[in-house]
Protein backbone atom coordinates (compact mmCIF):
# COMPACT_ATOMS: atom_id res chain seq x y z
CA UNK A 1 0.00 0.00 0.00
CA UNK A 2 0.88 3.28 -0.79
CA UNK A 3 1.11 6.00 1.64
CA UNK A 4 2.61 8.82 0.61
CA UNK A 5 -0.03 9.70 -2.14
CA UNK A 6 -2.48 10.51 0.21
CA UNK A 7 -0.36 12.47 2.73
CA UNK A 8 -0.01 14.63 -0.18
CA UNK A 9 0.57 18.98 1.41
CA UNK A 10 -1.23 19.71 3.55
CA UNK A 11 -1.91 22.40 6.51
CA UNK A 12 -1.91 22.15 10.16
CA UNK A 13 -4.91 21.64 12.43
CA UNK A 14 -7.83 21.40 10.26
CA UNK A 15 -8.53 22.04 6.48
CA UNK A 16 -11.83 23.51 5.43
CA UNK A 17 -13.18 22.06 2.29
CA UNK A 18 -15.32 23.23 -0.16
CA UNK A 19 -18.31 23.04 1.28
CA UNK A 20 -17.37 24.07 4.99
CA UNK A 21 -16.25 21.09 6.53
CA UNK A 22 -13.85 20.79 8.62
CA UNK A 23 -12.04 17.70 8.66
CA UNK A 24 -8.42 17.02 10.41
CA UNK A 25 -5.61 16.39 8.76
CA UNK A 26 -5.52 12.72 9.58
CA UNK A 27 -9.28 12.56 8.92
CA UNK A 28 -8.56 13.72 5.08
CA UNK A 29 -5.42 11.42 4.91
CA UNK A 30 -7.95 8.20 5.70
CA UNK A 31 -10.48 9.47 3.98
CA UNK A 32 -8.26 9.86 1.14
CA UNK A 33 -7.05 6.47 1.69
CA UNK A 34 -10.80 4.90 1.55
CA UNK A 35 -10.65 5.34 -1.66
CA UNK A 36 -8.09 2.75 -2.38
CA UNK A 37 -9.43 -0.71 -2.29
CA UNK A 38 -7.52 -1.99 1.01
CA UNK A 39 -9.15 -2.86 4.24
CA UNK A 40 -9.10 -0.75 7.43
CA UNK A 41 -6.83 -3.06 9.16
CA UNK A 42 -4.88 -2.50 6.17
CA UNK A 43 -5.05 1.10 6.55
CA UNK A 44 -4.53 0.84 10.17
CA UNK A 45 -0.84 -1.00 9.44
CA UNK A 46 0.33 1.66 6.76
CA UNK A 47 -0.35 4.40 9.30
CA UNK A 48 1.25 2.76 12.10
CA UNK A 49 -1.70 2.93 14.31
CA UNK A 50 -4.29 0.56 16.34
CA UNK A 51 -7.50 -0.69 13.77
CA UNK A 52 -9.53 1.07 16.19
CA UNK A 53 -8.23 4.71 16.03
CA UNK A 54 -8.95 3.89 12.46
CA UNK A 55 -12.27 2.78 12.58
CA UNK A 56 -13.10 5.96 15.10
CA UNK A 57 -11.44 8.09 12.17
CA UNK A 58 -13.84 7.00 9.54
CA UNK A 59 -16.55 7.31 11.59
CA UNK A 60 -15.37 10.77 12.42
CA UNK A 61 -15.38 11.57 8.69
CA UNK A 62 -18.85 9.91 8.31
CA UNK A 63 -20.44 12.23 10.94
CA UNK A 64 -18.56 15.18 9.58
CA UNK A 65 -19.82 14.65 5.67
CA UNK A 66 -22.82 13.41 6.84
CA UNK A 67 -23.08 10.05 5.16
CA UNK A 68 -23.61 6.54 6.35
CA UNK A 69 -20.94 4.41 4.06
CA UNK A 70 -17.35 4.42 2.02
CA UNK A 71 -18.92 4.65 -1.14
CA UNK A 72 -20.66 7.95 0.10
CA UNK A 73 -17.46 9.38 1.96
CA UNK A 74 -15.45 8.95 -1.76
CA UNK A 75 -18.23 10.17 -3.91
CA UNK A 76 -18.46 13.76 -1.49
CA UNK A 77 -14.38 13.60 -1.08
CA UNK A 78 -14.30 13.50 -5.29
CA UNK A 79 -17.19 16.12 -5.61
CA UNK A 80 -15.48 18.53 -3.17
CA UNK A 81 -12.45 18.22 -5.31
CA UNK A 82 -10.41 16.55 -2.40
CA UNK A 83 -7.41 14.37 -4.05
Amino acid sequence: MELDRAAGPLTQGSAPTPVGVNLSRREIVVLRLLRDDVTITEIAAGLFVAKNTVKSQVRSVYRKLGVNTRHDAIAWAESAGLR
